[in-house]
């Protein structure tokens, strides 16, 4: 094959391997130990979704439906697509599983890549990572509480910064009304706004809010405050959301702006931002969405989550020296590789352990241990096969003997 046959990887799309490969599973695996410490279970939903799924819960009026999804028409012409964001593959098998009918509480969380088709950037990819958690049944202002602090531990664990920002989005009783008066403002001074904030006034006007242009967010500067017009009931959860945070020691900030990116959002929202990552940005967020099982077939149920893009945290974790001891187990002779392979089978059932097939000398199974970052060498040649035994080194604590099989 000449080198002009070689095929590359798409635009956006990249493979994890090496050291992001560790970065990776060490923070899927940790994230969902924490979640399931707050008592989660793992759920997995497609990666192709119907296309209306996102259409009916993300909202016709965001970037997303209108500019980013990977959509086409299947050979059955089904009009599919890859899933953009996690939220609404949840809310729809917790639907078609009639768990809405039910009752009771469902926690879940869950990890896997997701499909945008936008311009590629440092920790934005057009197949992306997203670890996220879903609560259905719990209408309280404690859980929004519960599933912040759950992924206020997630970051802390990884020695994340971060700043917490807060806002209430209203419900259906208040945000009619907040619309009107944000409507009317927006007009007096709507052809100076953006392309995107025009078609915003029409289908979503508090997406206006979210418009990231400067310009834009200068006219937006004096727009009439959501959290000016919530109703007593939304009002109540928001003062009991930043009490029982300030009560819990956890700092945060009001942003009166934060809309989120996706319509199904109602009461609470929030984001966690950190300028580790270049200039100030989300490195995760979520909120309530009590309407959403609804506007998607199902019975009326309070639900809440948040997802994390974990490329753009990669470069942040921090892994944490494992205690465990990792082991290299390697043959001296030929006639030494059976007991190694039973060896390591044994002590793998308890720790990390690397095999090499091949008989080295000393010298050379040391270099290899330590390229793979095993502590414990073990190594068996033939006066270790006469004898029954196996020589170990701990190279942390230069200790080295020999000791018999049935001990090892």
């Amino acid at each position: 094959m000449s080198k002009q046959d070689v095929i590359q990887s798409l635009r956006g799309m990249k493979d994890i391997l090496d050291n992001d490969s560790k970065l990776f599973t060490y923070f899927c695996e940790n994230a969902a130990k924490i979640a399931r410490n707050y008592g989660f279970e793992y759920i997995e939903t497609p990666i192709l979704e119907e296309t209306a799924l996102f259409k009916r819960s993300v909202g016709e009026s965001s970037d997303i439906v209108n500019k980013e999804m990977y959509q086409f028409i299947d050979k059955g012409e089904n009009d599919v697509c890859l899933r953009p964001e996690g939220t609404a593959g949840v809310v729809r098998s917790f639907i078609q599983n009639k768990l809405d009918r039910a009752g009771g509480v469902k926690r879940w969380y869950y990890h896997g890549p997701m499909f945008r088709y936008e311009r590629p950037q440092k920790g934005r990819l057009r197949e992306f990572h997203q670890f996220g958690a879903e609560v259905f049944g719990v209408n309280s202002v404690y859980e929004d509480a519960n599933i912040i602090m759950m992924l206020k531990d997630i970051l802390e664990f990884f020695g994340i910064s971060y700043k917490l920002q807060l806002n209430s989005l209203g419900c259906k009783e208040c945000m009619p009304t907040y619309k009107e008066k944000l409507v009317e403002h927006l007009n007096s001074f709507k052809s100076e706004l953006c392309e995107d904030c025009n078609r915003r006034i029409k289908t979503n006007p508090i997406r206006v809010l979210d418009c990231k242009i400067e310009k834009c967010q200068n006219l937006l500067t004096n727009a009439p405050k959501i959290t000016n017009n919530l109703c007593d009931s939304c009002d109540t959860d928001f003062e009991k959301l930043k009490e029982i945070l300030d009560f819990n020691d956890i700092s945060y900030e009001v942003d009166t702006n934060l809309v989120r990116g996706l319509d199904y959002y109602s009461k609470t929202a929030f984001e966690f931002v950190s300028d580790e990552i270049g200039a100030q940005s989300a490195i995760a967020g979520g909120g309530r969405y009590d309407r959403l099982v609804e506007f998607l077939g199902g019975r009326e149920t309070a639900g809440i989550g948040f997802a994390i893009g974990i490329e753009r945290l990669l470069e942040l974790v921090k892994i944490k020296e494992s205690k465990e001891d990792i082991y290299y187990i390697g043959a001296l002779s030929q006639n030494a590789l059976n007991q190694v392979t039973k060896l390591a089978n044994i002590k793998r059932k308890s720790n990390q352990t690397f095999m090499e097939y091949t008989p080295r000398g000393f010298g050379k199974h040391f270099k290899l241990a330590e390229k793979l970052n095993a502590n414990v060498v073990v190594l068996v040649g033939e006066d270790e096969l006469e004898n029954g035994t196996v020589y170990t080194k701990n190279i942390d604590t230069k200790e080295e003997k020999t000791i018999k099989l049935e001990e090892f």
